[in-house]
């Protein structure tokens, strides 16, 4: 608009000049119609045959590594650019160590490049960013402008395509927690080193005080005319289905405790890592849907050597809004889990009706444990309930020792 403003009045200059015979005013406003007339044809080719490509050195890293953001940008054109102008969203909470970005806006930021490019030319800038938070990044999307040489005209393009960056959480061992990790685990294989698969069936035999009734075999029973009571083939598989509860401020109150949410993303990482070490099947089981999930967030119990980078993937891409609460979400999914598994919840609010919860499947049989983070230490009254306890003292960003204290 600015570019026609100018012509329309070099035109009018122009045609007054001519009227009046004035040989010098008529060449200026001469002069800046062609002028004018090159900087549109120029601005209408400026962005034609024009490559840009973004690029992250690594699209998955753990927390506290350091990646490199690089644009390339060619003009493939005997036109030259006297300018161009480069717009990428970046992530506001990946750190940028070289350059400077605009005004945050939706969790992004703007980083901003302004050069000249040559004919045939191609520049590539490279920043180097550092990876302080855990989480999934969008790169993009990007918006880019030239125009021609006198700045009368501008012309825009939008790329919308993005590119992802995924930072694991910060992995801790188990022992720098301070989570008595032969205890919890230790007494899980002393005291099922075998375990009875109920899907396997290898006999029956006569009813002995004690057993549950839900093995009592019916047919055999009416057949004999005395109870009988399945027996199951043993197996050696081990399992750990760990329920990781996102919400860090009670109902109805929305929202999160940064501190609260991280500290237990590290403690459940950290259990899975050393679950994992130590021989055992380990599955998560989150109660909200993730970015790219279609149901709640899971990760099938396995031993796969990529089982810990599956884990990983999914705790990096929690966010603080639930999908259900947690006790609800436990009684839902506790059916298709083995008999066999330990279910080890870890919260940072523990409510009543989630012990409730847990209470119940301890009576019942069921191997379970509770880890509470943060907060005051729970006090008893947890019906013999395995609790322990995470201090939330120390800022999750440097954590390395964090008392933890049995219930």
């Amino acid at each position: 608009m600015r570019g026609d403003a100018w012509l329309l009045i070099a035109a009018i200059i122009l045609i007054i000049a001519l009227a009046l015979q004035q040989v010098v005013l008529a060449l200026v406003a001469l002069l800046f119609l062609l002028a004018g007339a090159v900087s549109r044809l120029w601005n209408r080719y400026c962005l034609s045959r024009l490559d840009y490509h973004r690029h992250l050195s690594r699209n998955q890293v753990f927390f506290g590594e350091e990646i490199v953001y690089e644009v390339e940008v060619a003009n493939r054109k005997p036109l030259p650019l006297p300018w161009i102008r480069i717009e990428d969203a970046i992530p506001e909470r990946v750190t940028l160590l070289k350059g400077k970005t605009g005004q945050a806006h939706d969790e992004q930021v703007t980083l901003t490049n302004i050069f000249p490019l040559s004919m045939y030319h191609r520049v590539r800038r490279r920043f180097p960013m550092k990876c302080e938070q855990r989480g999934c990044f969008a790169f993009g999307p990007t918006h880019i402008s030239s125009g021609d040489l006198f700045g009368f005209f501008r012309r825009d393009m939008d790329i919308t395509s993005k590119d992802y960056l995924l930072v694991y959480p910060r992995l801790v061992p188990l022992d720098s927690l301070g989570i008595p990790s032969k205890q919890l685990f230790g007494d899980i294989r002393r005291r099922n080193h075998l375990f009875q698969d109920p899907v396997l069936t290898a006999g029956v035999r006569d009813y002995l005080p004690g057993d549950s009734l839900k093995r009592i075999h019916w047919k055999s029973t009416a057949r004999l005319g005395r109870l009988q009571t399945r027996i199951y083939e043993p197996t050696t598989t081990v399992d750990i289905s760990i329920f990781h509860d996102v919400r860090t401020v009670r109902a109805p109150v929305w929202g999160s405790v940064a501190q609260l949410q991280e500290l237990g993303i590290i403690a459940t990482a950290a259990i899975a890592q050393h679950a994992l070490e130590a021989g055992f099947r380990v599955g998560l089981n989150v109660n909200q849907q993730t970015r790219f999930s279609e149901g709640m967030a899971r990760v099938p119990s396995g031993q796969h050597p990529e089982q810990l980078e599956r884990i990983l993937k999914t705790l990096a891409q929690l966010h603080q809004i639930e999908a259900m609460p947690a006790a609800r979400f436990i009684r839902r999914e506790v059916g298709s889990i083995p008999w066999s598994s330990t279910l080890l919840v870890v919260s940072a609010l523990a409510g009543e009706d989630l012990v409730a919860v847990l209470t119940y499947l301890k009576r019942v049989g069921r191997s379970v444990a509770l880890v509470k983070v943060g907060g005051a230490a729970p006090e008893a009254g947890y019906a013999d309930l395995p609790v322990y306890h995470i201090s939330d003292a120390t800022a999750w960003e440097v954590v390395q020792e964090i008392g933890l204290k049995e219930v």
